[in-house]
């Protein structure tokens, strides 16, 4: 009989902290983990934001739920997936700052990725904070329909970056424009704060995303609504 501690008896508990660890220890997983820190998805929309098939999404997905980090929920024939609460969406956040700082070569990784980000002027939050509260700003969620739906900056606009350029001429032309995405890895911010200077705007994107503004306790609301005043 195992005695208090015993060898076995920790190594077992040590080998059930791991696998916290081994839901999250593929590039993929890591993928849906961003996706889903932005709220419930169903398992055909996950495949398609990591272009992967649905039965090798699925694979993921159910190794991430046995593990306890993910929640299923079913409706009709459709299988909903999401973060099983705010603290998993803080250990994906820490896994990020810790690669960041710890990973050698990561930095490249993210350049090749997000590209030269030097035209694209960042804004931080507690700033956001103090124009949005004024009124002298306009704030752009470039993320999904369905990731704004799920939640989004109070106040701020869907316009998924996709159909930045055929929406422009619905944006004043004397705003300053924020963009804002999934957070400080996701490329569809720069990408419209590129597209939004070139066409003359004064554009700058949310130094990191929607999960950081809600963590940080700031206003947001979710649904549809009227698609502009949160």
């Amino acid at each position: 009989m195992a005695g208090v501690g015993d060898r076995a008896a920790k190594d077992a508990l040590y080998a059930g902290f791991a696998e916290v660890a081994k839901a999250l220890a593929s590039g993929r997983r890591a993928e849906i983990a961003d996706v889903l820190a932005q709220g419930e998805r169903s398992v055909d929309e996950i495949a398609e934001e990591i272009g992967q098939t649905v039965a090798n999404t699925s694979h993921h997905l159910r190794a991430m739920a046995r593990a306890g980090i993910l929640t299923t929920r079913r409706d009709g024939t459709r299988i909903f997936y999401a973060l099983a609460g705010d603290r998993v969406g803080e250990l994906w956040s820490a896994l990020q700052d810790v690669a960041a700082t710890h990973v050698a070569g990561l930095e490249k990784l993210a350049a090749a990725y997000l590209g030269d980000r030097d035209g694209v002027e960042v804004i931080d939050r507690e700033e956001l904070t103090r124009r949005l509260e004024r009124g002298e700003v306009v704030v752009l969620d470039v993320r999904p329909e369905a990731e704004y739906a799920a939640g989004h900056i109070a106040g701020a606009r869907s316009l998924p970056v996709g159909e930045l350029r055929r929406q422009l001429r619905s944006l004043p032309k004397d705003a300053d424009v924020v963009a804002y995405c999934r957070g400080p890895y996701c490329v569809y911010a720069d990408d419209a704060v590129r597209e939004l200077s070139r066409k003359g705007f004064r554009a700058w994107r949310l130094i990191d995303g929607f999960p950081e503004w809600k963590r940080a306790g700031l206003p947001v609301a979710a649904g549809n609504g009227d698609n502009g005043d949160g």
